[in-house]
């Protein structure tokens, strides 16, 4: 098959559920394209290992970058379009339509976004990794300038941060001109049907993980008696990390041998800086910065507890079950998290790991100084984690999964609600 992935930028390190499923579909012997059609990331500083060993540059297509500065944005934008116009008369001037695409015209983010496409392209499978790119999927389609059967998944904050914004009918003509639908929970496939999207046509598809690089470990209390905490994430109001901080500077006076590790980056960092000096506990929190995905795994062997206490944004934004909370599990850590979007999908309450309202800061703290308090709980949480990884987010398994839905599309078939996944040599027969 030859098959298109659209995503904003790429390649992104917080990505990698999207470069599994791209990996996954080179393994299988597909022809793969990449159209990064918000131009390239502004910082590529840090890349996932997987981009240069599968040379995902080279299978890359780049939309010019928009500039912020809405003069520059006009005068680069006339540009591309005088020098682009050749290829694409009549399609060219159609992108400026602001009837038909109304802010997408006049922020000339169709234009932009079109640009690879002016001299037409056809796949097997279009596959739009956020359904806020499905929307110019089908409108690039519609003008010809792309062929092929459309897929769009939602994944998160395209369908809850993105509503409040634009409506709640902001995707009728996605539901209505889009071959199939993925969901990466139940929690967003429900919330996509009672927007409009037909049931027959979405699927629920989580992200994988490659398993066999998060070695499972039987956690017990440490000799030195320091229990070493972590969490990994965008250090954003949406991971709900400053609820942990609190949590921790109270769970610190009854049990003051512990170390709290913040894997990740991001625009709240100062804020978490002043909060660990205020709380006084710069001694006990440690913010680690990005880290690449082998760095991830050693800090996390040496880890005992990991939380991710993710909450709904003042913008709506929410989670599926995290990666990073799938790759803690699978290498044997007890879990800490939220009752919040598809993450209860993931962990089981008082199995896997326990779940706590969000932004409660009490009942966090309390749900960590029980697994201080009882390391022999560990172990089987632990277990009861992996168990779960491995059943419902192995990679090897969803790609294997999303390789045959592919070809159920391409033989005009709508996939199953329940799809198994088949050996790949039952391919185009089925």
């Amino acid at each position: 098959m030859k098959i298109a992935f659209f995503v904003a930028h790429f390649p992104v390190l917080s990505e990698p559920f999207i470069l599994n499923q791209i990996v996954g579909a080179i393994e299988r012997g597909h022809e793969v394209h990449i159209y990064s059609l918000d131009g390239p990331p502004e910082d590529t500083s840090k890349v996932h290992p997987l981009v240069e060993q599968y040379k995902l540059i080279e299978r890359t297509f780049y939309a010019p970058t928009r500039p912020h500065n809405e003069l520059w944005r006009w005068l680069k934008g006339l540009g591309l379009l005088l020098s682009n116009f050749y290829k694409n008369p009549s399609v060219c001037l159609q992108l400026l339509n602001t009837v038909r695409y109304v802010s997408q015209a006049k922020s000339l983010k169709m234009l932009y976004r079109a640009i690879p496409f002016l001299e037409k392209k056809s796949y097997d499978i279009i596959h739009c990794q956020f359904s806020t790119l499905g929307v110019f999927g089908v409108w690039f389609r519609q003008l010809g300038l792309i062929q092929g059967k459309l897929i769009s998944t939602f994944r998160g904050s395209d369908i809850s941060k993105f509503l409040p914004k634009w409506g709640e009918k902001v995707y009728q003509e996605l539901f209505s001109e889009t071959d199939f639908f993925l969901a990466n929970c139940e929690f967003f496939k429900n919330k996509a049907v009672a927007l409009g999207c037909d049931p027959n046509k979405i699927h629920v598809h989580g992200s994988g993980i490659d398993c066999s690089k998060f070695a499972f470990k039987e956690r017990h209390f440490p000799h030195d008696g320091k229990v070493r905490i972590a969490t990994t994430g965008r250090l954003v109001e949406k991971k709900g990390i400053e609820y942990v901080i609190k949590a921790i500077a109270k769970v610190a006076q009854t049990h003051p041998n512990i170390e709290y590790n913040i894997i990740g980056d991001g625009p709240l960092k100062e804020n978490f800086q002043k909060l660990i000096a205020e709380l006084n506990v710069a001694h006990i929190v440690k913010l680690l910065g990005w880290k690449q995905q082998k760095e991830i795994v050693e800090i996390l062997d040496t880890c005992h507890i990991f939380i991710a206490p993710s909450v709904t944004g003042a913008d709506g934004n929410q989670d599926a079950p995290v990666n990073t909370l799938k790759e803690a599990m699978a290498m044997g850590l007890p879990v800490i998290s939220t009752l919040h979007g598809g993450i209860p999908e993931l962990v089981k309450d008082g199995i896997s790991g326990f779940l706590v309202p969000e932004r409660d800061v009490d009942a966090i703290a309390l749900k960590l100084s029980y697994l201080i308090e009882h390391p022999q709980a560990w172990e089987k949480m632990g277990q009861a984690g992996r168990a779960r990884v491995e059943e419902k987010y192995d990679m090897t398994k969803l790609n294997d999964e999303l390789v045959a839905i592919y070809q159920q599309l391409l033989n005009l078939e709508l996939p199953q609600p329940e799809l198994q996944v088949r050996p790949l040599a039952l391919t185009s027969n089925n």
